[in-house]
């Protein structure tokens, strides 16, 4: 049975979906079911909204157009039966959730923003209701130059929908969480091949696997579960899983994970880790966990609540019950008429504006300098964060291999040798076969056919070109060859010890050459990385590479710490436990091995050009796969947070300044009173003041 749970509070657990008792949000399940993309609240949220916008439109537009032309559209009592018959479907009926949040927040004792956005609605309206139907218990003195008294529906009503507006945009946000479990459930393939006693081979669902079948993957296949081969010498392409750029030999006894692509040639695999065992579905749940760990930035706002929510509805109360005692004549209509300004006038809308506005101005600002943020809570922890964590493969690098470097020896011309290397590798698929060919074409060279080709697994090929012999290998396979490569030797070990994969070249058996291949650092990469210092950054590469191309690269790049040769479930291990130590993280990454890491890191940063995978589990997307990006990205940070920070002082000032002279402080001494109109406006002027100031982030320079 799925139990459904709050982000925000973990020790509120239920049986059905519905609203936090204690903050009003919505419950989400445990657990990850990426079938059910959509929830229900998101739907409701939704239809609630568009139905409130279309019937609030005219009512505004009855009230505000008064105001604009100085006569009403429609006569007036025809406008307040219009205003009645339109307001009261959107208040009472799609702002229903926050009066039944409200009232549960009340019998609880955690009063929220919902309790807030009930009571202004809810007087606003009640107060416009009874100024209608009993316009006599009013004073005369508040009465309008046509004899009728003002009324807040459109108040009521357009709160209602900003309110639902903001629900129907945080669900959609939080609906994004299954994405990455869909993406990483994708990698691995609906069905596995699997041979029976007597060597039939039989297409079965994967969920049909069990430990100890026997299965073929063919070439181009995806393997299906952890396993261990039995027959069978290929090339694995486990990027995706494990961030190992280079496809990697495996041979008999090796094990293979599920995920991994048959890059050449078919095996036979035994399956030991199926279903939630298997590495893939253990990454699968790290993401769910640790997305569903995450807090929204919305707490902030409730946690104020907690104390001005409170404040208000006392002061409201106390205010009231002063003028009922003490007040003119007459009493009670001055008790009403004063309570419902300060309740009206301390409607939340500056502070619910003042974090999601300055957010939406931010985002859009970001996303135009290819800086996507997908949570709002990603910019208030990128502020405060001490430590970053990179991945090498696709995020220091280009994450593809590359030819960086043609050695020829006399006589030889560079050209020449890649010209025939080119050649002869038009006939392999292998990645370093497409870089080398890659190369060539790029330098405009004419490529010839290739006859005799062979491939010996792992070591390297060889075939006729031109009427030559064409050999391109690693050591071992010249040494079987009998070819002497001493002269070359140095060379490839200092290639090795930058990072490179260095590959012999013999035209008619005799040496010629040395290919140099690797994934390249990004050109930016060093610039990046000085700026992100110079900021205070503790830097930390992780890959799961081998050692000595992780400690080439770092040694190049001016990184002192470096972690190798890391699993998945290890990267993940890694962030939790630099968290505890107090550190603030940030994980950059590109593959789908650092998913777990991004999800668990208090700011995901993933590479655009990288899995999507990896963009669904980050927090903060860099479009251009740009490590300048980051600090971009710090800058936007800290400058929206600093513009929110603002908002609440703007909207903190105005409360603290209205709600008093909303109670009626001025009129002792100075005989005015500020009506509910006046308090209606006065919030609508707080609203625009947190609105210009949000807007400044549009022409912020990153």
């Amino acid at each position: 049975m799925t139990t459904y749970t709050c982000p925000m509070h973990a020790k509120v657990r239920q049986s059905m979906p519905g609203a936090c008792p204690a903050c009003g949000m919505a419950l989400e399940p445990d657990g990850s079911d990426p079938k059910n993309p959509a929830s229900p609240e998101l739907a409701d949220f939704t239809r609630r909204f568009w139905i409130g916008l279309v019937l609030t439109l005219p009512v505004f537009g009855l009230e505000m157009g008064g105001h604009v032309t100085g006569q009403p559209l429609i006569s007036g009592r025809l406008s307040d039966w219009l205003q009645i018959a339109l307001s009261t479907p959107v208040v009472l009926g799609c702002g229903w959730p926050f009066f039944v949040r409200a009232a549960r927040s009340v019998r609880t004792g955690h009063l929220n923003m919902f309790t807030l956005v009930a009571m202004s609605t809810g007087v606003a309206w009640l107060d416009s209701l009874f100024a209608v139907l009993t316009p006599q218990i009013f004073p005369p003195e508040l009465r309008l130059r046509d004899g009728r008294l003002p009324t807040y529906f459109e108040a009521a009503a357009v709160i209602t929908v900003l309110v639902l507006l903001g629900q129907m945009l945080e669900q959609q946000a939080r609906a994004h969480t299954s994405d990455a479990i869909r993406a990483l459930l994708g990698l691995a393939p609906s069905q596995a091949r699997r041979i029976g006693p007597g060597g039939t081979e039989t297409d079965i669902a994967l969920d049909k696997v069990q430990p100890g079948d026997h299965l073929r993957v063919r070439p181009g296949e995806k393997v299906p579960v952890d396993g261990v081969i039995l027959e069978g010498r290929v090339a694995i392409d486990e990027s995706l899983v494990t961030g190992e750029s280079m496809p990697v030999t495996k041979a008999q006894g090796d094990l293979v994970i599920a995920g991994a692509l048959n890059m050449t040639g078919s095996f036979v695999m035994q399956a030991q880790k199926v279903g939630a065992d298997t590495l893939l579905a253990r990454i699968v749940a790290m993401v769910a966990q640790a997305q569903r760990s995450r807090a929204p930035i919305q707490g902030l706002a409730d946690e104020v609540s907690a104390i001005f929510v409170p404040m208000v509805l006392a002061f409201a109360a106390l205010t009231a019950l002063v003028w009922g005692l003490v007040g003119p004549e007459p009493r009670l209509a001055y008790a009403l008429v004063t309570g419902v300004s300060v309740l009206i006038i301390a409607c939340p809308c500056a502070l619910g504006l003042a974090t999601p506005l300055s957010i939406m101005v931010g985002v859009g600002r970001g996303a135009g300098s290819g800086i996507l943020v997908r949570s709002a809570e990603a910019l208030e922890r990128l502020e405060r964060v001490d430590t970053l964590v990179l991945d090498k493969t696709g995020t220091l690098t280009e994450g593809h291999p590359t030819l960086t470097e043609v050695i020829a020896l006399d006589g030889q011309s560079q050209s020449e040798l890649l010209r025939l290397s080119a050649s002869l590798e038009t006939a392999s698929e292998h990645p370093v076969a497409r870089a080398i060919v890659a190369a060539a074409k790029a330098q405009g060279l004419a490529l010839c056919p290739v006859n005799a080709f062979d491939s010996p697994l792992g070591l390297g090929v060889t075939g006729k070109v031109a009427g030559e012999t064409i050999m391109l290998g690693n050591a071992l396979y010249f040494e079987r060859q009998g070819i002497d490569i001493t002269d070359l030797k140095i060379a490839a070990q200092g290639a090795g010890h930058i990072g490179a994969t260095a590959l012999f070249v013999a035209r008619n058996y005799r040496l010629a050459g040395l290919i140099c291949i690797s994934d390249a650092i990004k050109i930016t990469t060093p610039e990046a990385l000085m700026i992100l210092k110079a900021q205070g950054l503790r830097l930390i590469m992780i890959t799961g590479d081998n050692e000595k191309t992780a400690k080439a690269v770092a040694k190049a790049l001016g990184i002192e710490e470096v972690l190798a040769e890391v699993l998945p479930d290890q990267k993940a291990a890694v962030i939790n436990r630099l968290r505890r130590e107090g550190r603030r993280v940030a994980m950059a990454g590109d593959g789908v091995n650092d998913a777990p890491a991004l999800a668990a890191a208090d700011v995901g940063i993933a590479m655009g050009p990288g899995s999507d995978v990896a963009i669904e589990s980050a927090s903060i997307t860099l479009l251009h796969g740009d490590l300048l990006g980051i600090a971009k990205a710090r800058h936007l940070s800290r400058a929206v947070m600093a513009n929110i920070r603002q908002n609440l002082v703007l909207a903190f000032i105005y409360n603290g300044a209205s709600i008093p002279i909303a109670a009626g402080v001025l009129f002792p001494g100075f005989g005015l009173m500020l009506s509910p109109a006046l308090g209606a406006g006065a919030m609508a002027l707080s609203s625009l003041c947190v609105i210009g100031n949000a807007l400044r982030l549009r022409a912020l320079r990153l």
